[in-house]
């Protein structure tokens, strides 16, 4: 959700930037925009719509310096249009900013601004942040690091900053709070990034500025970071696990679609020195630092959105079957609200692909209050997430850059899997042999994702034929049920069709009235204790004409033959579905939007990162 780049250093900023721009593209956008001084000029340039329409307008502009700021913009306060899109100048064009984020105190601090001489340009929140900084630079005649400071002491809300002084051309000052920000260091030269990846193709060492830390970037000086309490930090450095083919399309024409093929390896890296056939165990770090919490928990909570609550989902089933404690899901966006009742002994569980998502980073800190203990689930190194939780574990896939969340789900799936098998084995809720059992068919589900993604042909042709459809339901029981949400979802994101999941028994509790030959029914009826109920649903649905898309188990006679169309997956045990179900209904989506036209790696209106409530 929205996109910060800056650079300063010898080079010239301006490829560097648009470049970086285009790295962010898979953030969610509507607008982009750039400034830059040079030769004592603050120059901004923005374009409603795409980075490309952003490098066309600046096309015949002056874009020399080699200091600058840039930004994909995702709309909250005001339309997508070129007033809108930041950068935004100050009132007297001698500051301009950049800003992730809501200030949420915005319509209070612009009537003070308007009572004090300031006209606006813009509808926008952000807008009013610059002006409040350059109020407080002249009130109180400092520098534009204090006048930072003291700007966003009177500021309630998200930021992530970046500020150009025209006056002060070998500078540049950022900050953040709820919104990620990070520097990376190159010799005699500064980037800056809402995450990492405009920053990788040029340095490796980055710092990830800490919430209410504001860092002053200077042309030739060391890093210098303070709170907005003026405590002053020391920067602490690290080195980034990701490379830059991770974010390149490899030759595939979608990001989707290469994250998708790449889960064979991904679950492959997520369970590496993890699961371990030879010794016959399972070994989480942040399990086994913590093994007392896990095993006198009281009940666990899960807490996330969208892709990941599915996930979490699956979680719940996994570990009440095997480690037997109780577990709640909740949307980290109602758990924040709804003043849930915490005990000291309760673990949750927060799961984020970014490590940014807000509510999600909320949840945690109101967990943390009263006392619970935070187990993290995360793919993002030094993201929030990780740093604001008690514990934790990485999912090792590598950068997400397709909106739609598809290796990012397998990987959460299988290490909360991981964890109710480690759980249960030291609590001595599954037998030995129990536990060993799964412990061999975890590391045989690489390769039977491998196996079903040789199906991409079939699927892709079983796509055309239901590219006039309006609206589907998806149907599954038991551990599939979440898959049948996940596979609404992925369909609702990328081809704008209407989707929604069911528990497959409570079809006849109302959608029931929606099926006719228009309506495609997917259905995940894999061998399992509630096949043949499923079966039954399958046989209602056809009694009323509707057609019939069915993930099925190699070997299957009865459901694939009622079905209009089947997808056959390899066996595995119950807890293992999902990963394996899911291959389809990723695949299906993927190959749906495709043939309507759709961005599948941009769908409209969503973000990556949900940084904002």
């Amino acid at each position: 959700m929205c996109g910060i780049v800056g650079y300063i250093g010898k080079r010239e900023a301006y490829p560097i930037l648009i470049k970086g721009l285009h790295r962010l593209e898979y953030r969610g956008y509507d607008s982009a925009g750039i400034a830059l001084i040079h030769e004592g000029n603050l120059k901004v340039y923005k374009a409603k719509g795409k980075v490309s329409e952003l490098e066309q307008y600046a096309e015949q502009k002056d874009v020399s310096g080699t200091i600058g700021i840039a930004h994909t913009r995702w709309a909250t306060h005001g339309e997508p249009t070129q007033h809108n899109a930041h950068p935004h100048y100050s009132q007297s064009e001698e500051l301009a900013i950049i800003h992730n984020g809501i200030i949420e105190n915005y319509s209070l601090l612009k009537e003070g601004l308007i009572s004090e001489g300031y006209t606006f340009q813009s509808e926008t929140d952000t807008e009013v942040l610059v002006q409040l900084i350059e109020f407080m630079k002249k009130s109180n005649g400092t520098d534009l690091s204090t006048a930072v400071q003291l700007a966003l002491n009177q500021v309630v809300g998200a930021y992530a900053i970046a500020v150009l002084d025209r006056h002060n051309p070998d500078l540049i000052v950022a900050a953040r709070k709820g919104s990620p920000l990070v520097i990376g260091i190159g010799e005699d030269e500064y980037f800056i990034g809402s995450d990492a990846t405009p920053i990788i193709e040029y340095t490796n060492r980055v710092s990830y500025i800490g919430d209410e830390e504001i860092v002053t970037i200077e042309r030739g000086a060391p890093l210098k970071i303070r709170t907005i309490g003026n405590i002053e930090k020391t920067p602490r450095f690290q080195k980034l696990e990701m490379t830059l083919n991770q974010l390149e399309k490899g030759g595939y024409p979608h990001f989707m679609l290469k994250e998708i093929f790449e889960q064979p390896h991904t679950l492959g890296d997520c369970m590496r020195g993890r699961v371990n056939v030879d010794a016959d165990n399972i070994t989480l770090a942040g399990f086994i630092d913590n093994r007392d919490k896990f095993l006198n928990a009281r009940r666990i909570i899960i807490t996330a959105c969208g892709t990941s609550w599915h996930a979490a989902q699956i979680g719940m089933y996994a570990i009440e079957e095997y480690a037997r404690i109780p577990v709640e899901v909740e949307y980290s966006s109602e758990f924040r609200y709804r003043k849930p009742v915490i005990h000291k002994d309760d673990i949750v569980i927060a799961i984020s692909q970014s490590g940014e998502t807000a509510d999600t980073l909320a949840a945690v800190e109101l967990a943390k209050k009263e006392g619970a203990f935070i187990f993290g689930i995360c793919n993002v190194v030094g993201s929030s997430i990780p740093r604001n939780t008690h514990s934790g574990c990485y999912t090792h896939v590598g950068p997400e850059i397709g909106v739609a969340s598809t290796k990012a789900f397998t990987a959460q799936v299988t290490v909360l899997t991981m964890l109710a098998i480690l759980i249960g084995k030291e609590k001595g809720t599954i037998s030995r042999d129990e536990y060993l059992t799964l412990i061999r068919e975890l590391n045989l589900i690489p390769d039977k994702v491998g196996e079903i993604l040789k199906k991409n042909d079939l699927i892709a042709q079983y796509a055309k034929t239901f590219t006039y459809a309006g609206n589907c339901i998806y149907l599954g029981r038991g551990y599939n049920f979440p898959v049948a949400l996940e596979g609404a979802l992925k369909l609702k994101e990328i081809s704008y069709i209407h989707a929604e999941g069911y528990p497959a028994a409570e079809m006849k509790h109302g959608p029931i009235a929606l099926i006719s030959h228009e309506m495609p029914v997917i259905v995940i009826a894999t061998q399992s204790d509630t096949y043949e109920k499923v079966t039954s649903n399958i046989q209602e649905i056809k009694a009323r004409k509707g057609r019939i898309i069915s993930v099925v188990t190699e070997g299957d006679k009865v459901v694939s033959e009622l079905s209009d169309f089947s997808v056959a997956v390899p066996p595995t045990l119950p807890c293992l579905t999902p990963l394996l179900s899911v291959i389809p209904l990723q695949l299906l989506a993927y190959h749906i939007a495709v043939v309507k036209g759709c961005d599948v790696d941009q769908p409209r209106n969503l973000a990556k990162s949900v940084t904002v409530e």
